[in-house]
């Protein structure tokens, strides 16, 4: 197994998908979902296709699939009845599930689904196109720093003028805010004695002899020249590091040439919760005419994008003041708090450091909706934990070893909670063991 496999598979894939004559494209919601939907929608320009987003392939979405021909599934397929439906292809990167129906994995070739390359990667080595929203999809499915198949995209991507590399500060907005405001509101980290307020931000950039305008216009962080970018990033490093160590701080951070300059579209993380922001608040046909480079669909998703980015500042702050530690993990009740949508992106958010699993609940359509985060270092598998825990208790659950999620029935939160202690404490045991 590896690459050049894949690659093989990838390749096939492509041949059955464009032997379909008029296929529906079914793609998850999220920024993966979005990104390798639209990879997918861009090689079938000119051919018959449909496209439905949807948040879960659960069995009322099944049933609505019943009578389609033919049927791209993207982000998704790892519903066992998939096999009950005509002619198929998956393209999808989380663990597999046998279904019978063709499919394109990495996994299935010895690459991690989780780290190394997302749906929306795999729909690029599937039909050789959008470099640019691999990365995006890869971003929003946190996968930085870029390793495997999703170093080889981005090198391709590079290599093609999609995609630009650089060293620099990672705070959000360096394409798309004025400098004010780039700094008030960064909430990743957020910068002490300036965070929220754009006077103190104004007031920092005068002591640093740093101009705001240039003219008219308000200039943003990626106007500035190197030493101006220097004296910058000293001065943030030494607020937070007064507070908190300076990690992440500096990184690699992907511009993508091809799109708008001065927007939220021109760095990948941006795009990424663009795209997150309309699928998340029930507009994922909104976020794939974003990704195919329609204007007035930027601008609508722009409002969107500000409401999600506040939900998610509410959703950490309740997080933080309201987890409890249930031993093996810790345990967020977000239920009539936080949306659905959000809870996985807050659980992530708040995990920074833990040397545990979180597991966050909020409620969902009938259900309780549950989200989970790890970091790598634990060696737990969540997508086993919850595929073993919420199957105990009538309700299907599945993902990445770091992050997986779950549907359980309403009445039966501790009892799922009870399983998932015991799957996880079992995981513990044998890593420990295998230590020993």
């Amino acid at each position: 197994m590896g690459f050049a496999e894949f690659q093989e598979a990838a390749h096939e894939a492509k041949k059955i998908a464009f032997s379909f004559s008029s296929p529906l494209i079914v793609h998850h919601y999220d920024a993966d979902g979005l990104s390798s939907g639209a990879i997918v929608k861009s090689a079938f320009l000119g051919r018959p296709h449909r496209m439905w987003g949807i948040k879960k392939l659960d069995d009322a979405a099944m049933e609505k699939l019943m009578n389609e021909r033919e049927i791209i599934f993207v982000d998704l397929g790892n519903n066992e009845r998939v096999r009950e439906l005509k002619d198929v292809l998956i393209i999808d990167h989380h663990q597999v599930k046998e279904t019978g129906k063709p499919q394109i994995n990495p996994m299935m070739h010895g690459i991690d689904g989780g780290s190394e390359l997302s749906s929306s990667g795999t729909a690029y080595f599937v039909f050789g196109k959008n470099a640019d929203l691999g990365l995006v999809g890869a971003l929003g499915d946190m996968q930085y720093p870029l390793t495997g198949a999703n170093k080889t995209m981005c090198e391709q991507g590079i290599a093609s003028g999609e995609i630009r590399k650089e060293i620099d500060l990672r705070f959000y907005g360096r394409f798309s805010r004025p400098l004010a405001q780039f700094l008030a509101y960064s909430e990743e980290p957020p910068v002490p004695g300036i965070a929220y307020s754009e006077e103190r931000a104004q007031k920092l950039l005068e002591d640093l002899g740093i101009e705001p305008r240039k003219g008219e216009e308000w200039r943003v962080y990626a106007d500035l020249d190197l030493d101006e970018k220097r004296k910058l990033i000293s001065a943030i490093a030494e607020l937070i590091s007064r507070k908190r160590r300076v990690e992440g701080l500096v990184g690699e951070v992907y511009d993508l040439p091809k799109r708008p300059r001065r927007s939220a579209l021109y760095d990948a993380h941006e795009f990424s919760t663009v795209l997150n922001a309309c699928g998340r608040h029930g507009k994922p046909e909104l976020g794939i005419a974003v990704c195919l480079g329609d204007e007035a669909a930027y601008l609508e998703a722009s409002s969107f994008l500000a409401l999600h980015k506040r939900m998610i500042r509410e959703g950490v702050l309740f997080a933080r003041a309201s987890m409890s530690d249930l031993g093996p993990f810790l345990f967020l009740d977000a239920r009539g708090i936080i949306d659905e949508g959000i809870i996985g992106v807050v659980c992530g958010m708040v995990l920074q450091g833990a040397q545990k699993p979180i597991i966050g609940i909020a409620h969902g359509e009938g259900d309780i909706k549950v989200s989970s985060r790890t970091g790598r270092r634990t060696g737990i598998n969540l997508g086993n934990v919850m595929n073993v825990a919420a199957g105990k208790v009538g309700g299907i659950g599945g993902g990445h070893s770091v992050a997986a999620g779950a549907s359980v029935p309403t009445d039966k939160v501790n009892e799922f909670l009870i399983e998932a202690k015991v799957v996880i404490e079992m995981e513990m045991a044998i890593r420990q063991k295998a230590k020993d």
